[in-house]
């Protein structure tokens, strides 16, 4: 392992404490509503059909959306432009990734940086 020419004081911390972990969670929750705010109404009454959240653990910042059924996860889809536009307001390093009902395949994931190579499609 290398030595560091920083000292202890400016390293980050070996283990987590629960203030970190508390911290982390109000800073998602904030984030999580300003991102609905900043969402237009349309958006709004699907995300309030799934079960989603943004996580600031995983990096890049994700929005992970879980969907009830394949009919608001196609709508999901379909809306992924305009979720991308809202979360590039906190970053353009952002991720969306969208999960069909459980056993309906595998979860649809992008970043928000490519959602305009994708234009024609979504």
């Amino acid at each position: 392992m290398e030595k560091s020419f920083l000292s202890p004081d400016d390293l980050p911390p070996e283990s987590k404490s629960l203030n970190d972990q508390l911290l982390r969670r109000e800073l998602e929750e904030f984030t999580s509503k300003l991102f609905l705010q900043a969402c237009d109404r349309i958006t709004r009454v699907l995300l309030s059909h799934c079960r989603w959240r943004i996580a600031i653990k995983l990096l890049p910042l994700t929005l992970i959306i879980h969907c009830p059924d394949m009919e608001t996860y196609w709508y999901i889809l379909n809306d992924i432009p305009q979720l991308g536009n809202r979360l590039e307001r906190f970053t353009n390093k952002a991720k969306i990734r969208v999960y069909p009902p459980q056993g309906q395949g595998a979860p649809f994931e992008i970043k928000v940086d490519d959602i305009p190579l994708y234009g024609d499609w979504l």
